[in-house]
């Protein structure tokens, strides 16, 4: 199992700066973190986006804001939570990127339940379209996939009620339960999963809820071979387990979050996943 979560909150970005201003070196900032139970790596990720945001704003390029995001309560060294009537294993943590592999989140049963409550609403898998807002078919996501409706089910409920609780996030600030089912070949090229700012179509979006803050994403079978779940920027790759799934949060829309991520190329086999993404505010 890793390290227990430590967020990277806006308090030790304001300590990160005043240190800074006070003449101490980077080294001596990261080694005091360490010296607090840090882990290397998430200290000096952590200095380092403190001190950009902080140069930004000094020029008058002002970063996007952090915000709240969902956020398991893990305790250092335990190895299995409870939520929604079921014991959930924590396989492992890290801190910059928010990134938490849980084991078994889903039952057989509801692995089954869901593939065949999605199978015969399945159609080739679209992106948002950032110019309008709307989605379209895109050469980077060769999958199929279909959308429930939150709580159009016993079954959807029960998973969303739990994810609720795992999370500490309200079930109406999330979007309705994506399946997914890539066939041999199929991936889903690196990309965000927040809305960017820059692209014309979001403000349209972030009124059905806000900004998307956090990704679950649930593995209902184990593929013969490949379609991990990747991420790019910190070298780490998420095996697809039959009911195991990966939690990552992302508390501005930005790449410095380090939640770049895609879906290995499935290389025999299929591979089927559930994905919930949650959001600022009550989605609509």
């Amino acid at each position: 199992m890793g390290t227990a979560y430590q967020p990277v909150t806006e308090e030790l970005r304001r300590w990160i700066v005043a240190q800074t201003d006070a003449g101490c070196r980077p080294d001596d900032i990261v080694a005091a973190m360490m010296a607090s139970g840090w882990g290397a790596a998430v200290a000096s990720a952590a200095l380092e986006r403190a001190l950009l945001d902080h140069l930004a704003a000094q020029s008058g390029a002002l970063p996007v804001q952090a915000v709240a995001t969902p956020l398991p309560a893990l305790q250092r060294g335990a190895a299995r939570v409870h939520a929604g009537g079921r014991e959930v294993d924590v396989l492992t943590s890290l801190e910059l990127p928010c990134v938490v592999v849980f084991g078994q989140l889903l039952s057989d049963d509801e692995c089954t339940g869901l593939m065949a409550l999605a199978a015969p609403r399945l159609a080739r898998s679209e992106t948002v379209d950032n110019a309008t807002g709307g989605t379209e078919v895109n050469v980077a996501r060769t999958s199929d996939g279909m959308f429930f409706e939150r709580g159009e089910a016993p079954l959807i409920e029960r998973i969303e009620q739990r994810i609720a609780e795992l999370l500490h996030w309200p079930v109406d600030h999330g979007e309705g339960l994506q399946v997914l089912r890539y066939r041999p070949g199929a991936e889903y090229r690196p990309h965000h999963d927040y809305f960017d700012p820059v692209h014309p179509g979001t403000e349209r979006i972030l009124q059905r809820g806000g900004q998307r803050v956090a990704s679950v994403v649930m593995y209902l079978n184990t593929p013969e071979g490949g379609g991990a779940t990747t991420f790019p920027d910190v070298g780490l790759e998420v095996w697809p387990v039959r009911g195991n799934a990966v939690f990552f949060s992302y508390d501005r829309p930005h790449p410095s979050t380090r939640t770049l991520h895609g879906g290995a190329p499935v290389t025999a086999g299929e591979k089927w996943v559930a994905t919930k993404w949650l959001r600022q505010g009550v989605f609509t």
